[in-house]
This record gives structure tokens, sequence and C-alpha cells, in this order.
């Protein structure tokens, strides 16, 4: 677990530095369930979703599965429980790369991509809504609702 701390630290510091910080995240007292917050900004406006997984009993020879509960069912890219689908890109990549992958490099190249992608989308079809004060500015806290 300290590995894992260490590599996400030293990552989160590279964002910072970069202006570029875009997830919180943190690990119970065994370092198998981890919950956090990701966000991602669109045309100004800052969506956060609440990020949670567990850690699968074979980790590092598996992924963690990634989820965001509260876009459940909103995107075909997405199974139950809000788990986000890496399937096709990611874990072909983590199975390249076992055993030095870990939850930064799940975070960096799993799920920075599919915010990247699927968030915009979600918004253009009208599944995501805006939700929160701030005149439009990416630094102003807000919310992302979810519409069915």
């Amino acid at each position: 677990m300290k590995e894992e701390y260490m590599a996400l630290i030293a990552y989160q510091k590279v964002n910072k530095e970069a202006g570029n910080e875009w997830f919180t995240i943190e690990s119970n007292k065994t370092g198998t369930r981890w919950t956090g917050k990701v966000w991602y900004v669109h045309d100004l406006l800052k969506y956060e979703f609440d990020l949670e997984f567990e850690l699968p009993v074979a980790y590092p020879g598996v992924a963690p599965e990634l989820a965001l509960p509260e876009l459940d069912g909103k995107t075909e890219k997405m199974y139950r429980g809000g788990k986000i689908c890496l399937d096709s890109h990611f874990r072909p990549l983590w199975a390249r790369n076992v055993p030095h992958f870990g939850i930064a490099h799940a975070m960096a190249l799993g799920m920075g991509p599919w915010l990247a992608v699927e968030i915009p989308d979600l918004i253009a079809k009208g599944k995501l809504k805006y939700e929160g004060g701030g005149e439009g500015k990416s630094e102003a806290k807000s919310e992302a609702v979810a519409l069915n």
C-alpha cells in the first residue's frame, strides 16, 4: 500500500504543478476499498462525481473496476453499479504491464481517458446536466446531475 500511495502522490504532484488536478482518492485502513472524487471541466463548467472501487483479490494481476455510481446506466460504456468499461483499451495494456501497473495507472490510463470521451458525450446527449453556481468558472464547485 505504501508503493500505491507514493505513486499516487507523485502523480498528483505532477498534475497539480501542471494545473491539471482532476481527482482525489483515499483508502480504508486495509487498502482494499478506495473512495474519492473525480471531476471533468467541460465548457468551463466543473462536473464532479463520486469514485469508488475495491481492489480485486488477484490484484495487481487484475485491474481494479473503477466505478462512478451516480452515472450508472447513463452510457453503454458502463456496467451495472456504475463500473466504467475498460475492457477493450485499458485491460490489455494492464495485462501486458503486470505487476508494474497500480492505481495511479488505472486513474491516468483508464479513468482519465474515459472521462474525456464519455462526459462530453453525455452532456451532448442531454443525459448529464450542470447544476451549481459559479457562473461558468471552472474553479467553482458544482455537481452534475444524471438525467434519465
